[in-house]
């Protein structure tokens, strides 16, 4: 009886964990204009399946993956009503390059600045476009890091998913 009582708590535990939900943490964030944003409360209050993005000035396949998204991001923001956040990693150095260059590809995307090692650690991430999609209720449902042609395809089945559609 004892063995089975164990095996039972056991099975419990685990089946917890495997189907404990990963949620926004709460970190906060900057907008280039300064303002602090918590990420939790942002994702609680939009009422929108989110995509978060990170980033660097430096990073080629960072950017080359945002201007693939943004080919699409019109026509996914009407057909999912998702929004895009780009939160750079850029040390403050880099940081005041970030507006221009956003301005020279013309991302419509929402940018906010974080502090690397706040958001490897809170998101637990390694490498670079790190690439998550959040659900109406601030889940995290998709992770992706890197980026190669033809990601934006799973990456939009992920939104599909997470808006229920």
């Amino acid at each position: 009886m004892k063995q089975a009582t164990i095996s039972l708590f056991f099975f419990f535990c685990f089946a917890m964990v495997a189907t404990a939900q990963k949620t926004v943490p709460s970190v906060t964030v900057k907008t280039l204009d300064g303002q602090t944003v918590n990420l939790k409360d942002y994702a609680a209050k939009s009422g929108k399946t989110i995509i978060i993005d990170f980033w660097a000035t430096w990073c080629s396949p960072c950017k080359k993956e945002l201007d693939t998204v943004a080919e699409h991001y019109e026509e996914w923001q009407k057909k999912y009503n998702v929004e895009l956040l780009a939160i750079t990693i850029d040390n403050q150095r880099a940081l005041p390059k970030v507006p221009g260059i956003v301005e020279s590809k013309g991302w419509t995307y929402t940018i906010f600045a974080g502090n690397e090692e706040d958001m490897r650690n809170a998101f637990n991430f390694q490498t670079i476009p790190q690439t998550l999609v959040i659900d109406k209720k601030g889940n995290i449902v998709f992770e992706h890091n890197g980026y190669v042609p033809g990601d934006e395809e799973e990456l939009e089945k992920a939104v599909a998913k997470a808006a229920g559609k």
